[in-house]
């Protein structure tokens, strides 16, 4: 298992179906974001997609031991993987900063030298979270070609990133 440890947080790599904190953080997100943008976004993640190999599941957890945020990244192709399900229980203390981090320096490891996500323009917090953190909007891919409602983003992945 990968961890990282900061004075905040720490980030464990976690079996998604195992891990009964990393279900309750989906299903929190799912309805925020129905109630946010009328979409749950289940229908984009598949626990399956978690199995694979160089897929990667994620959970914060402060420093009480409390599950505080989750993430992960799939593939898409050899050198793309794909952010899905970020979500942090609280907001402004960088916990999803945190978490967007590993994902990117395991996908890295991992050998992806891209990643891409989707994110509804109506978040505009999750807009402003993913140019803050460097990712810079592209064409729509794959299921959100022609979906005006989504905005996608890119980031290259370089031998800055820790």
């Amino acid at each position: 298992m990968t961890e990282k440890n900061t004075e905040k947080i720490t980030i464990l790599e976690v079996d998604l179906k195992k891990n009964e904190e990393a279900l309750e953080l989906l299903e929190e997100l799912s309805n925020s974001l129905e109630a946010l943008t009328g979409n749950s976004g289940k229908a984009s993640f598949s626990l399956e997609d978690m199995q694979e190999p160089r897929s990667v599941f994620v959970i914060a957890k402060d420093c009480d031991g409390k599950a505080v945020g989750c993430g992960a990244i799939r593939s898409i192709t050899e050198e793309i993987a794909e952010v899905k399900r970020m979500y942090s229980r609280v907001k402004g203390k960088g916990v999803g900063a945190e978490i967007l981090s590993f994902l990117e320096m395991r996908a890295k490891e991992l050998g992806y030298t891209t990643l891409w996500l989707e994110t509804r323009r109506i978040n505009e917090n999750a807009v402003h979270f993913y140019e803050r953190n460097g990712y810079l909007t592209r064409e729509n891919y794959g299921k959100y070609i022609g979906n005006i409602e989504a905005v996608c983003f890119e980031k290259r992945l370089d031998s800055s990133l820790r």
